[in-house]
Parts: C-alpha cells; structure tokens; sequence
C-alpha cells in the first residue's frame, strides 16, 4: 500500500506499524538503534506538523521508503533520515543549548549531540541534508537548490536522504492545501533534473532497480509540479 494511502486511510498509528513490521527483518541490536531514533525524532518535532498531519509522518514515509523501496539496510543512513530535520528544526533542545545562540553553534552542538548519541557518520550524514542559515538579501529558493546540489555532490549516500525526502514531498504534493502545493512546486521543480542526474551517477549507492523506481517517482513528481503550476 502506498505510503501516503497509508497515511491518508490509518494515520501516525498505521505508519508506525509499518515501519514496525519493516524492522522485523533486522536484528536486535539494530532494532534498538532504530527504535532510539524514532523516540528521539517523535520528542523533538512532538508539536510539529507538516500542515494536516504530524511531522513526525513525514519521517516515517521517508525511513520506511529508503528501507522497502531503496533496498538500504545500512543503519547508519536509516537513523539519519528519521533525523533528517532535526538539527534543521530543533538544534537548541537537541545540542541542549540556549535558543539564543548563533545559528552556527547551536547547529554545532546538535549535530556533536548526534555524534554522541550515535557515531559521527550519521551526524555528517544529517549535516549534508541540513539546510544552512540563508542570505536573506538572496532568493531562499535559489538558495536551497544550490546547497542541496552541493552537498549532493559530494555525499553519496546523503543523496539517498535526500532523494527519499524530495520523493515524499514532491509526489506528496497533491497530500496537502494548495497553497502550500504551489510554493512546494516552485521550489522543488527546478531541482528536479539534479536529482535524475545525481540518481543516475554509478558512485550513488543503490540497485539498478532501485535507481529505476526513483526515476519513476521524479517523473510523476514532475508532472504533479507541472499540473499544479502550468495550469
């Protein structure tokens, strides 16, 4: 069943089941590890929602995507993309700072946080997903793209986040008001060819047929952008 049919029919409770069920196939100790970073991401975007559901959703979708349709079993990269936003969204309360701090620091410990918690792989894992603080004199849109490109670039298996999270907020665009559809289809479309072309690169770490079905997904990711802006 689709992830956001999932969504839309049981809610938080059915994804979480799901991703329950996904975790069967993997052992104790990487269970708990995963579990670990569930419970942390549910805490810190507790009062999060993405518009009509919870945030935390969102972060289900995209664990649960990277596990069942990318194939990926490497723990490292699945704690990070239950963590994906959080330095993002909730760098004080999670490097246990002052929410007064500069961007930088607060973004520091957060991510020092990560690395304590669980290993600085997943800590620079989620560092290469975390936008940075923008120029305001400059268009953030711009902005996004550029950085994520960059950051793309050169981190293979941050791709795979990313890849995972733009599927589920671009084919999961018709998911939500329209206002927000439209400023979603402004922003991502133009990233959409990056994404094909960094998707199709032999050093991205995923199956031919995994690689196939994410192509799949940006071409109707692209289409829904186009209805939406085109017409």
């Amino acid at each position: 069943m689709p992830l956001h049919a999932i969504t839309e029919v049981y809610g938080e409770a059915g994804l979480r089941d799901r991703f329950a069920l996904e975790l069967e196939s993997f052992d104790t100790g990487e269970r708990k590890i995963l579990t670990e970073a569930l419970e942390l991401a549910s805490a810190l975007h507790a009062d999060d929602r993405r518009v009509r559901e919870p945030y935390v959703n969102h972060l289900l979708r995209v664990a649960i995507r990277i596990i069942r349709y990318y194939g990926v079993r490497d723990i490292d990269v699945l704690v990070a993309a239950l963590l994906h936003d959080a330095v993002e969204d909730h760098p004080a309360e999670l490097g246990g700072v002052e929410p007064d701090g500069t961007h930088i620091a607060m973004t520091e410990a957060a991510l020092t946080e990560l690395a304590r918690r669980f290993n600085p792989r997943v800590a620079e894992l989620v560092r290469s997903v975390t936008n940075p603080e923008y120029d305001p004199r400059r268009d953030k849109n711009e902005q996004y793209r550029a950085h994520v490109a960059e950051k793309l670039e050169r981190d293979p298996w941050a791709r795979v986040i990313k890849i995972s999270d733009f599927t589920d907020n671009g084919v999961g665009v018709i998911h939500t008001t329209i206002d927000k559809a439209y400023r979603s289809a402004g922003k991502y479309r133009p990233l959409v060819p990056t994404l094909r072309e960094l998707v199709g690169r032999p050093d991205t770490p995923l199956s031919t047929q995994a690689k196939e079905h994410i192509l799949d997904q940006l071409d109707l990711a692209e289409e829904r952008f186009a209805a939406i802006l085109d017409e």
